[in-house]
């Protein structure tokens, strides 16, 4: 009995320190992230221009359109780009199959609001927050960017960033309170203690390439040609615009 007891005992001290390190972790990050957080007109002020801002991908709807959580992170990413904090957009979704494309729907919709086509680099292969700041850095050949989703998750976005060796600052979205919001932020905080891990790890992410210079011209990176756009089908040398 009193072998159990122990073993009982040992149990729940190490699901205790499992509980303060998931914790202490998912602190640390918000910290030390929640430093780099401003508002557009804080970034004026500074007056300093980034490489790129990168908007972070989010649900398309069946129609190709962008969910409405989507619009927000677009929005704002064109407001950073029309406020001449930086001259180039990255779109970093998810494009993993011929039937689902967040990267394109962002584009189109940048190119709608009244952005240059080539000014506009889609990361297809944006899988996961940590496998965007790695492209980023890797492919697109970025060193300082303004990152742009909601609050929630920026606080990881900007850690993974600064993780990968990439000046950062990041700017929240939010305009409204989506349905499942506090399911995101529970899967969030797991998300968080997972990137950490990454960030030590550093693995590679499912797909890397050739590098593209966020410095040339964003149609290198279509993938299919639009009427009436001037559009080229991944251009063998980026061009600067």
């Amino acid at each position: 009995m009193k072998k159990w007891k122990k073993l009982l005992r040992c149990f729940f001290a190490v699901i205790l320190f499992g509980i303060t390190a998931f914790l202490a972790v998912n602190g640390y990050v918000r910290i030390t992230s929640k430093a780099e957080m401003a508002s557009i007109d804080t970034l004026k002020e500074e007056d300093e221009k980034a490489d790129a801002v990168i908007v972070l991908g989010a649900q398309v709807k069946a129609d190709g359109s962008p969910s409405a959580m989507l619009r927000e992170r677009l929005d704002t990413g064109i407001e950073i780009y029309k406020e001449g904090l930086t001259d180039r957009i990255i779109m970093s979704g998810d494009h993993g199959s011929d039937d689902y494309d967040e990267v394109n729907a962002m584009k189109d919709y940048a190119i709608e609001k009244g952005v240059p086509s080539e000014h506009i680099f889609m990361d297809h292969a944006g899988f996961s927050t940590y496998e965007s700041m790695y492209r980023a850095k890797e492919i697109f050949q970025a060193g300082k960017l303004i990152v742009v989703t909601q609050q929630y998750h920026l606080y990881r976005a900007v850690y993974d960033a600064r993780a990968m060796g990439l000046e950062a600052r990041g700017v929240a979205c939010d305009t409204a309170v989506y349905s499942g919001d506090m399911y995101r932020k529970l899967r969030e905080m797991a998300a968080i203690a997972k990137d950490v891990g990454y960030s030590v790890l550093k693995p590679e992410p499912s797909c890397l390439g050739e590098p593209i210079p966020v410095t040339g011209n964003g149609d290198v990176t279509n993938d299919r040609l639009e009427t009436g756009r001037d559009s080229i089908l991944m251009a063998e040398e980026p061009e600067r615009s």
